[in-house]
C-alpha cells in the first residue's frame, strides 16, 4: 500500500483562472460617470444642498425618447409628395390658400383655417405647410392628425385605472409646437369626442400654440365651443378655397364649399 503522499504527488489539480482583467472601460459621460445623476452645487445650508439632478445626458436621452414616440405621431411619411413646391398655384381659386400656406411657414405662430369643398387641396396644402415647418424648425414637434384617426388614439390609450398612456398622448397633441389637424367634423361627435376637441382647442388657444385646420363641414355642423376660437379673427386666418374638385374634373361641382 502506497503513503497517502507519494500518491498526492502524482495527482496533477487544474487551477482554475479567472478573466484577465482588461482595462476600465472609459464613460460616456464625463460629467456623471454614467451615473445618470449628479449633485447640486450648493453651499451648506441652502435648501437645496445635497440634492441630486438628472446629468445633461439623461435630459439629452429622455428628450430623444420623447421625440422618438411623437414621431410615430407626425404621419407625414405618406404625404411626402404633398409638398408646396409641389402644388399647384395656378388652379383657379387656389391661389389666396397658396400664399397664405407660405406666410404661415414663415412665421407659424398664429391659425390656419382651410375651409372648402372635397378635393380643392386642402389636405395637400395642410401637409405641405406641415412638411416645411418640420424642416426649418427640426426640433419642433411637428404633428399631422386627421381629426377621426387623432380621437381613435386617444380612445385606444385611453384607461381611467391607469391614465398614464393617455395622457401622455393627449399631451402631445396639446402641446406640439405645431399642430395641423385635417378633416375636423367629419369625426363621430359623440359627447366624449366633443369634449376632447374642446379641451384640445380650449388649450391650444388659450396658449397661442400654431395650428392649421381645414374641413368641408358646413360651420355651423362644428361643435360651437370649438368654432368660436377656431373663427377669432385675431388669431386665425379663415381661408375659403372655392375651386373645383380635382380629383373629379370631367365632372360637374357636386359639392360647393360652405360659406360662413
Amino acid at each position: 500500500m502506497k503513503r497517502i503522499g507519494d500518491v498526492m504527488q502524482h495527482i496533477s489539480i487544474p487551477i482554475a483562472r479567472g478573466p484577465v482583467a482588461s482595462e476600465p472601460k472609459a464613460p460616456d459621460c464625463a460629467i456623471c460617470q454614467d451615473a445618470g445623476f449628479v449633485r447640486g452645487d450648493f453651499p451648506v445650508g441652502h435648501p437645496k444642498f445635497g440634492s441630486i439632478f438628472p446629468c445633461e445626458c439623461r435630459v439629452r436621452e429622455r428628450a430623444e425618447r420623447q421625440r422618438e414616440q411623437l414621431s410615430s405621431l407626425t404621419n407625414l411619411d405618406a404625404f411626402q409628395d404633398k409638398t408646396l413646391d409641389r402644388f399647384d398655384p395656378t388652379v383657379p381659386g387656389v391661389v389666396k390658400a397658396y400664399q397664405e400656406a407660405l406666410d404661415f411657414v414663415e412665421s407659424p405662430t398664429r391659425w390656419l383655417f382651410l375651409h372648402g369643398g372635397c378635393g380643392v387641396g386642402k389636405t395637400h396644402l395642410a401637409a405641405g405647410i406641415a412638411i416645411e415647418v418640420f424642416r426649418r424648425e427640426p426640433r419642433w414637434t411637428v404633428i399631422f392628425q386627421v381629426v377621426p384617426d387623432l380621437l381613435d388614439h386617444l380612445r385606444a390609450t385611453f384607461d381611467p385605472s391607469a391614465g398614464s398612456g393617455y395622457d401622455d398622448r393627449f399631451n402631445a397633441f396639446r402641446n406640439a409646437n405645431l399642430l395641423v389637424l385635417d378633416d375636423l367634423g367629419t369625426e363621430n361627435t359623440t359627447p366624449w369626442a366633443r369634449e376632447k376637441l374642446y379641451q384640445l382647442f380650449n388649450h391650444r388657444y388659450n396658449q397661442r400654440l400654431a395650428t392649421v385646420v381645414t374641413s368641408n363641414q358646413d360651420l355651423r355642423h362644428i361643435e360651437e365651443r370649438v368654432r368660436s376660437r377656431l373663427l377669432d379673427r385675431e388669431l386665425t386666418r379663415y381661408i375659403e378655397i372655392d375651386a373645383d374638385d380635382f380629383r373629379t374634373p370631367h365632372l360637374p361641382r357636386q359639392i360647393s364649399p360652405r360659406r360662413r
